[in-house]
């Protein structure tokens, strides 16, 4: 198959009869259909002036709207989606810092990012609804002449978006269309897609794992992809049965809420086998995998993503070795591991992980000392420690600024999780940094417990010291109802313990 590097030759792939989007109660959007709404759109925002690798902000909610808005802007422009979610100051500032050309925002959908728009003198383009899932048109806006217009090519932009900037201030990341084109087809071939294929989307539309692992990688290989408002636990089965997808993809806090009601819907699930299951965005502990993979009857596939990759960096096989703890095989990029000096290291040595490939960010846009400390010979840094291990797959050690630096000592906090997600009272767990005044940083866990079990801290302290080395067991366990999530639903390390009023 010739590898595509435009989101309208994407595009041009699908049959036309073919869904290519679907919802819940309503008719689907074809493959053909699609291509002429990505047209159309296109044309609408020439005629508003707007053309190749200029930016359009995008606020929508969750589901097929969303879906097609990406997929038919992208066509010809660069979409740049942010969290619906968001408060009036935090549109300002995202807005502020991308400048689009343009909002697009629902009608009749409420939404603050309106009026910081307004605020900021950017012109809003409103999307209303069509019959199909997925369609329709755009209103509003004032007419004038794209200085680029038509359809985007290879390198022009075609997706922007915020790194999470847990630490910092978030650095803003640009994707070609060759970049999300890559990354789509990189997916695509790890998991045999083909134009069967039905994903059913449970992520959110804002985030680059919703956005390229289960719409474009779904519409790259001729198939569909059923746009749901979002994840809803008490849901999920019910969607299962209705729309009979073979196959989903989501953040290992979801698959764990999913894992807790598979017993009680084991009836759902031997009625809609899935082909597979896919798990990325964060390590997915290994006791969650096997169990996963029991309930269901299928493969768990872990992958590991990352924004400036255009997601997909390496992944477990579909056939072959799925190794628990392990994020996988290379899955498109080159990947390999460097030392601080920038020495790439031997199979088996500890640093960090780096990727160079046609799906990975040229830079972040407008700041020259994040990419000095970013790209080394070409290689991008991705700000994970990790190894390759004898058989090549990549098993990660943690988020270097997430590393526990205790004393002297280096703790993982991947390798608690692990640990501690093995006691059979366990249904979550997330190792965290306290600070402490003599060593700098002690080992803290977040704790939630499966429903009616009990275990107490000294019993799951014993349990972590008979696999751990004592400088790793956490020092303090605190049980929770739930761990604070990030928006994409990643939990948060970082500030947690001063979220939580822990202290050593």
């Amino acid at each position: 198959m010739t590898s595509v590097t435009s989101l309208s030759a994407l595009l041009a792939r699908g049959a036309a009869e073919a869904p290519a989007l679907r919802a819940p109660g309503r008719p689907a959007l074809t493959h053909g259909a699609l291509r002429d709404l990505a047209a159309r759109t296109v044309a609408t925002l020439n005629g508003r002036g707007i053309g190749r690798g200029e930016r359009v902000a995008i606020v929508l909610p969750n589901g097929p709207e969303m879906a097609a808005a990406f997929l038919c802007i992208a066509a010809g422009a660069c979409t740049a989606p942010l969290n619906p979610a968001y408060k009036q100051d935090e549109f300002a500032f995202y807005l502020e810092d991308l400048k689009p050309r343009a909002l697009v925002v629902q009608r009749g959908v409420e939404t603050s990012a309106r009026a910081a728009a307004e605020g900021l003198g950017i012109p809003v383009l409103e999307l209303v609804p069509g019959e199909a899932a997925g369609d329709f048109t755009l209103e509003g806006g004032t007419p004038g002449t794209a200085a680029r217009p038509g359809m985007g090519e290879a390198e022009d932009g075609a997706l922007v978006l915020h790194t999470s900037g847990t630490t910092a201030r978030p650095k803003i990341v640009p994707l070609s269309q060759r970049n999300i084109c890559a990354s789509a087809a990189h997916i695509g071939a790890t998991l045999d897609l083909t134009e069967a294929d039905v994903c059913l989307n449970i992520m959110p539309l804002f985030h680059i794992h919703g956005l390229i692992a289960a719409v474009l990688s779904s519409v790259a290989a001729g198939g569909a992809v059923v746009c749901t408002p979002g994840f809803d636990g008490m849901r999920f089965f019910r969607l299962l049965e209705e729309e009979r997808p073979s196959w989903y993809t989501a953040v290992p806090t979801m698959h764990q809420v999913i894992l807790a009601r598979a017993e009680r819907n084991a009836d759902v699930i031997a009625r809609v086998p899935l082909r597979f299951i896919r798990s990325s965005s964060a390590s997915l502990p290994g006791p969650v995998m096997e169990a996963m993979e029991k309930a269901f009857g299928c493969p768990l596939v872990e992958s590991y993503g990352m924004t400036e990759a255009a997601h997909q960096m390496a992944s477990n096989p579909l056939r072959g070795a799925r190794k628990p703890g392990a994020v996988g095989l290379p899955a498109g990029p080159e990947v390999a591991i460097m030392d601080e000096d920038g020495t790439l290291l031997p199979q088996g040595g500890i640093g960090e992980v780096v990727i160079r490939g046609p799906n990975v960010t040229a830079g972040y846009d407008n700041n020259p000392d994040a990419n000095a400390k970013a790209f080394t010979e070409g290689w991008f840094r991705t700000g994970d420690q990790g190894m390759l291990d004898a058989d090549g797959y990549l098993v990660l050690t943690g988020r270097l600024k997430e590393l526990i630096k205790r004393g002297g000592e280096q703790v993982s906090p991947l390798e608690v999780d692990g640990v501690l997600s093995a006691h059979p009272a366990v249904a979550q767990a997330l190792t965290f940094s306290i600070p402490h005044k003599m060593l700098g940083e002690e080992v803290g866990a977040a704790i939630v417990l499966r429903e009616g079990a009990e275990v107490s801290e000294r019993d799951l302290r014993d349990f972590a010291a008979r696999q751990l080395a004592d400088f790793k067991v956490p020092r303090k366990i605190v049980f929770l109802p739930e761990i604070p999530k990030g928006a994409t639903g990643k939990l948060m390390r970082i500030g947690l313990a001063e979220k939580l009023g822990v202290t050593a």
